[in-house]
């Protein structure tokens, strides 16, 4: 278990997860994680557990900036929000059991597949 201090690294961490969590809707885990193993010394599961914890409060700020400025359809997310609750899970209990090769596979993959949708929807 790792006991951080609120300065340096950290909060350079957070803030840029944090713009990217704020632009692009989510995002912010997939900077988070690689920066966690690099310069935390964190294990990938432990990277992957923490930012989970990180880019949860990134995400109810982002939402309720859309929220203020009326662009965020509450209605509309709720179900998507409960299928995200049972999948989150699921993918958590899959993740404590997978070794950490596939994980790395599995993200690339997504990873991957989302860079080519995202060029090909410009």
């Amino acid at each position: 278990m790792h006991t951080w201090k609120p300065q340096g690294k950290p909060i350079a961490i957070g803030a840029a997860a944090g713009v990217i969590n704020g632009l692009f809707g989510a995002g912010g885990g997939l900077l988070l994680v690689p920066l966690f193993m690099s310069w935390c010394r964190l294990p990938p599961k432990d990277a992957l557990a923490t930012s989970l914890a990180v880019t949860l409060p990134l995400s109810v700020v982002s939402a309720a900036v859309y929220w203020f400025r009326g662009t965020l359809d509450f209605e509309a997310a709720l179900p998507y929000m409960l299928g995200g609750i049972v999948g989150g899970l699921i993918g958590a209990a899959v993740m404590g059991r997978l070794q950490v090769k596939w994980l790395r596979l599995l993200l690339a993959g997504f990873l991957l597949y989302g860079g080519v949708k995202g060029v090909m929807l410009w």
